[in-house]
């Protein structure tokens, strides 16, 4: 099913056009004997530049009721894979928490605040797929269609978290010309190795954790990638936020409450910053498996409740081979932005004040029930500076020891015993060992 969904996945963003969600990777050609018309459909109206199709000048019609087949039958395997698209606000009196921003909807969507949610969506940075860019290292990949949609979802997460770094949270897409600023971190994840967080350059990095052109990977393995890709990449970014991976096991997948040591955070700011600060901004990145097939329902309370820290950066994560990126949640349903629209590769810098940036950004809300959420995840999270960084362990704490045993993460001193919890605040009173039945994956 992984397969099938990597390939299936239609645009639903309003930037792309519906001939783009037929676009296929000319080394990913479509295959899969299990969905024979679909399969069909797909190869007679996709186009390659490796593989081009030929129809007689007086094929128009059959041109068109093809492609509205292929259209057809996408939208019927996403709505068995994903569900229904659900679309808009889902309820017009329930608050919405939207990274850490909260939006009182009133009965109105057309509401003051229901537009001011929508603007604070809309100038969320959106990373899709790519197609036309130059090819992935050795490969011949020139689109990341069908496979790449957890790196975009990465990408969008890094890259909210550099607009709260240099252009504040209260920032919003309404500037023209845009901002200089805005327009670098944009250039930074150009689709080529020339672009420092670039999908060329995250693959190159994340090798060692599984990452190949073609291959789709999970959450785990794309945190510890832009943990090394960050490091790698300090110098000529000038980057001075530094990446901490929060888990609980060496490889991110056996379950087990994940620990924020705060000796871990500090040694790795420290050693961020070659010794010269003992802080830095700092990106947490908490990898997690919230149960079997889906999502435990006794997590999906704390899930709700991070959206509410003044440092959320919301949820990478989605359906098994189709992830999203998870920006705010209203009652039980997340709000996201989706990678899986296909757009052609564009080349924004500061030098050029006119670039279109709009293929970078939804108007379109669209959500989905938290319940149904793959429970492989990771929840990401930005500290300024060291106040900023322990107002969020408290607020971790505080949760963790809410959560009736069942802690997304806890919190800790040191890896010394008896330092659990944080001073003149609520203690984490349970350990890995104290619920490791209860963590356990079986």
């Amino acid at each position: 099913m992984k397969a099938i969904c990597g390939r299936f996945l239609p645009s639903k963003c309003s930037s792309s056009n519906a001939d783009e969600n037929l676009d296929q990777s000319p080394t990913s050609p479509v295959s899969d004997s299990a969905l024979p018309l679909v399969s069909q459909t797909l190869r007679e109206a996709s186009t390659s530049e490796h593989q081009p199709v030929c129809t007689p000048h007086n094929d128009w019609t059959v041109i068109l009721k093809t492609a509205s087949m292929a259209s057809g039958a996408i939208k019927r395997l996403q709505d068995r894979v994903l569900g229904p698209s659900r679309i808009g606000i889902p309820s017009s009196t329930s608050e919405i928490w939207l990274l850490g921003v909260c939006y009182k909807i009133s009965e109105s969507e057309s509401s003051e605040l229901a537009g001011a949610f929508r603007q604070d969506f809309s100038s969320l940075v959106l990373m899709t797929y790519r197609r036309g860019f130059e090819a992935i290292g050795d490969t011949t990949y020139t689109s990341d269609v069908n496979w790449g949609c957890m790196l975009r979802s990465g990408q969008m997460l890094f890259a909210q978290a550099l607009l709260f770094q240099r252009l504040g949270r209260s920032w919003r897409k309404d500037s023209q010309p845009p901002e200089e600023e805005y327009l670098e971190i944009l250039e930074l994840f150009g689709d080529s190795e020339a672009s420092a967080f670039s999908i060329h350059n995250l693959i190159l990095a994340g090798e060692s954790y599984g990452l190949a052109a073609g291959s789709w990977v999970g959450p785990y393995a794309v945190c510890r990638s832009w943990e090394a890709l960050v490091r790698k990449r300090r110098e000529e970014t000038a980057c001075s936020m530094a990446v901490h991976i929060v888990s609980g096991s060496e490889d991110g997948e056996r379950g087990g409450a994940p620990i924020l040591c705060l000796e871990d955070a500090t040694k790795t700011c420290l050693e961020y910053s070659k010794g010269e600060t003992e802080w830095t901004s700092v990106l947490l990145l908490v990898p997690l498996v919230l149960g079997l097939d889906k999502v435990n329902p006794r997590y999906i309370p704390s899930l709700i409740a991070t959206f509410t820290f003044p440092q959320s950066l919301g949820i990478l994560g989605g359906k098994p081979g189709a992830s999203t990126y998870i920006v705010g949640v209203q009652e039980d349903k997340g709000f996201y932005l989706d990678p899986h629209g296909v757009q052609q590769v564009v080349t924004v810098n500061k030098e050029t004040q006119d670039v279109d940036t709009s293929s970078y950004h939804c108007n379109t809300v669209r959500y989905v029930p938290l319940e149904s959420l793959d429970p492989s995840l990771a929840l990401g999270f930005y500290c300024r500076d060291k106040d900023d960084f322990d107002d969020f362990c408290i607020r971790a704490t505080k949760l963790a020891g809410d959560s009736n045993g069942a802690p997304l993460f806890t919190v800790t001193k040191s890896h010394r015993t008896g330092d659990r919890g944080i001073a003149e605040t609520s203690t984490v009173t349970c350990t890995c060992e104290e619920h490791e039945d209860e963590w356990q994956l079986l």
